[in-house]
């Protein structure tokens, strides 16, 4: 099992259907407006594989959102990693640190990984992953040294972030 957490419209659910475009018998919806994942959604795939899609947090987060994710994250167990999706364009927000706290306070591994590079200039983007490098480096302990810039719509980086995930979980089909 992987899951995929961040802020509400970071593109998690597009994410997970870019990922699993050639698998076509995993149907990932998506929705233009923010916010519409409310509940965690399980894509089952192949016999041994699991992508959970959290609801996002910040606007328009579920009322259960804290107690939903959080019970996820610390009880579950077959948890391989954890994707902490974050919005190239605007950078690690408030609530992001949150999430990452979290993830660092339960012990879990993560990756951050930067969505939407599509909408950032070339330099904006680099500056963005140097801070965000930066910040991993300096800030903590369980998180990935490596980011994954990816673009849903372009599929830029998206076939080394199936790369990775396949050799987290052993398989990705």
């Amino acid at each position: 099992v992987v899951c995929f957490i961040g802020r509400s419209n970071v593109g998690k659910s597009s994410l997970i259907k870019a990922l699993f475009s050639l698998a076509p018998e995993v149907e990932v919806r998506v929705s233009k407006k923010p916010g519409h994942t409310k509940k965690m959604n399980f894509f089952k795939v192949g016999k041994h594989f699991t992508v959970v899609d959290m609801p996002g947090y910040g606007y328009r987060a579920p009322e259960d959102f804290v107690d939903m994710v959080e019970t996820y994250l610390k009880e579950r167990r077959n948890l391989k990693r954890t994707f902490l999706l974050v919005d190239s364009v605007v950078g690690i927000q408030k609530t992001d640190n949150i999430a990452i706290e979290m993830c660092e306070e339960f012990a879990l591994p993560y990756v951050i990984v930067l969505t939407k590079i599509d909408k950032s200039s070339k330099g904006h983007l680099l500056k963005q992953v140097l801070q965000i490098q930066k910040f991993v480096n300096t800030k903590t302990q369980g998180c990935f040294p490596q980011l994954f810039p990816v673009s849903s719509v372009t599929f830029s980086g998206i076939h080394l972030l199936r790369s990775f995930i396949a050799s987290v979980t052993g398989n990705l089909d």
